[in-house]
């Protein structure tokens, strides 16, 4: 087992949030925890490592389909389609925002990367985000804008879930030859058990 501080996210800054100019404010507010980066990439994201990246499978479509149709019909508003090709849309517009532009994609590295990172990202809906988050701070969409105008919701970045989850995502998009293991002067305060040496 890899020591806490070795602990690994991932993180995508999406394309509203490159085309904002957000992207030094977003990967400053991660680097002020005390988390650092390990690996950096900028470039328009492969459609087919997309949906590999989402991982949903039909029980999920379905499940979620259903829940559009029932609402749809509860609207008054046709459905036209399965239940399950309703939920496909839900990755099929998330691939169609995520390659209309260039994303920043990095990996953190520190104590409880995956729960700070979240923590600091703030929930997927900007408008129910609490302040202080990226997303609560930086943005405004909404689900409900966004089902009107049948597109993704705009929350300028997507953070893993869990350990697991940034395990599996990193490896989608980097090899492990473009992951750095380094140490920053910071490291010393954050992690060392004996600070000898600090007063002169």
């Amino acid at each position: 087992m890899p020591h806490p501080k070795k602990e690994r996210s991932f993180v995508i800054i999406k394309p509203d949030g490159v085309q904002r100019s957000l992207v030094g404010e977003i990967i400053k507010r991660f680097e002020r925890t005390g988390l650092k980066i390990a690996g950096l990439k900028f470039g328009v994201p492969d459609e087919k490592k997309l949906w590999e990246h989402y991982n949903k499978d039909d029980a999920w479509f379905l499940k979620k389909g259903t829940k559009i149709a029932e609402d749809k019909k509860a609207a008054g508003l046709p459905v036209d389609k399965e239940s399950i090709e309703y939920g496909k849309d839900i990755i099929r517009q998330l691939v169609k925002f995520m390659t209309s532009g260039p994303v920043v994609m990095f990996v953190l590295e520190g104590n409880q990367a995956a729960a700070v990172a979240r923590k600091i990202t703030g929930d997927t809906e900007p408008a129910t985000s609490d302040v202080g988050t990226i997303r609560g701070d930086l943005t405004l969409d909404s689900y409900g804008i966004s089902a009107v105008d049948d597109r993704a919701v705009r929350n300028l970045i997507h953070c893993s879930e869990n350990t697991e989850d940034a395990t599996r995502e990193i490896g989608i998009w980097f090899t492990e030859g473009e992951l750095l293991s380094y140490r920053l002067i910071a490291d010393q305060i954050l992690y060392d058990v004996n600070l000898d040496g600090i007063l002169e």
